[in-house]
């Protein structure tokens, strides 16, 4: 049977990028692969085809000689010897791409070359605060209470009866928490079945632990909360997360910190803004007023004359502390004046009201103005 060509093996042009030799080699490689396919010839037979096919057109000098002189330009190129490195180094090929997710799922390993588990550190773990705006306005301190693994007492995180070691090389995978098979052109490695990967087994597991090194305990600690942290963000503590089996290194801690709404003030960064009622004598004439602050502080406040409904007035420094700033900064706070009408006037309230509107010459027939014309 004759060669087909390489190009077309993959449905790609010959212009095609390297991304897109991949690619269409990668979708091929899947759909036709021996483990996915138990016993199906002409799915193997496909197989075979696209990576010979992929182990020329992936090599820039190859792909020229291929592309100049056809099959004659790469003859021992292909068969059974030169495209051996296709079947058993997915590595390049999948890494990074997420389809080494994909073969682990589809043929029960990974495509990338595993050892045993990299690394036995524990689990971060997070513990979410809840606190009031007002509560970041200085730094604090919170008491929280939370559970994680720590080494066992018992064995003192070894996992062994009686803090021993009665750990022995797995006689399976020789300690390497894999096992290799090979079939035909291809080989795969798999996480050791006797010692689930870990390379060694226990002969006299910890009954406390039940050999893994670890149990469960409850913890309070007190921990500082910054002034001026936003909402959303976490304060790490090294080490205070789940110890790591066999006495490997324990994870973090994150504690978020999420803020309640307050009912007067929103946060816009450092920044604050908050409404303040005033009347039209106040927004007319112009005032002085007393504002109390986020952290509980009279400021006074000037109203400019003439101040129109919905008009801000920045205060400087009294906004929320700067995270983190050993300057002591803070932002501003914004103060929108809302100006009230009374619904209710007393006789002579209603007399100089009238004298007023008289005074300033009311427009009974105003003219319409834009929404955005101050």
């Amino acid at each position: 049977m004759a060669k087909r060509d390489y190009y077309e093996v993959l449905g790609v042009d010959k212009s095609a990028t390297l991304d897109e030799i991949k690619k269409a080699y990668r979708k091929l490689a899947i759909a036709n692969h021996p483990d996915k396919n138990p016993g199906d010839k002409a799915a193997e037979e496909r197989f075979k085809e696209a990576s010979e096919a992929y182990e020329v057109l992936s090599d820039d000098k190859k792909r020229q000689a291929y592309d100049q002189f056809g099959f004659a330009g790469v003859d021992g190129a292909g068969g059974a010897g030169g495209y051996q490195r296709v079947y058993t180094d997915f590595s390049d090929l999948f890494s990074g791409s997420g389809f080494e997710d994909i073969f682990s799922s589809l043929f029960g390993g990974s495509a990338r070359t595993s050892s045993r588990r990299a690394s036995n550190q524990g689990q971060s773990i997070r513990y979410t605060v809840e606190m009031e705006l007002a509560d970041v306005v200085a730094d604090t301190k919170k008491e929280l209470t939370f559970v994680h693994n720590v080494a066992c007492d018992t064995c003192h995180g070894t996992g062994s009866a009686n803090g021993g070691n009665s750990r022995r090389v797995c006689p399976s995978c020789g300690g390497s928490g894999q096992i290799r098979t090979t079939q035909g052109f291809f080989s795969m490695a798999r996480p050791c079945p006797n010692c689930q990967g870990e390379g060694y087994i226990l002969d006299n597991p910890c009954q406390a632990c039940k050999g893994s090194g670890v149990m469960r305990k409850q913890q309070t600690i007190k921990v500082k909360i910054p002034a001026g942290i936003e909402s959303g963000q976490d304060i790490i503590i090294a080490g205070l997360g789940n110890a790591g089996p066999n006495n490997g290194p324990a994870g973090d801690l994150y504690i978020r910190v999420n803020l309640k709404p307050h009912k007067y003030f929103i946060r816009q960064d450092d920044d604050l803004y908050v409404q303040i009622p005033i009347s039209m004598t106040q927004a007319a004439l112009g005032s002085d007023i007393n504002v109390t602050t986020i952290d509980g502080a009279v400021v006074k406040v000037s109203v400019p004359a003439g101040i129109q409904d919905g008009k801000l007035v920045r205060v400087r420094n009294q906004g929320m502390p700067r995270y983190k700033s050993t300057s002591g900064q803070r932002g501003d706070m914004f103060i929108r004046f809302k100006v009230t009408t009374p619904k209710r006037l007393s006789i002579k309230a209603r007399s100089l009201m009238k004298e007023l509107a008289e005074a300033i010459g009311e427009e009974t027939s105003p003219a319409p103005e834009p929404f955005d014309q101050e």
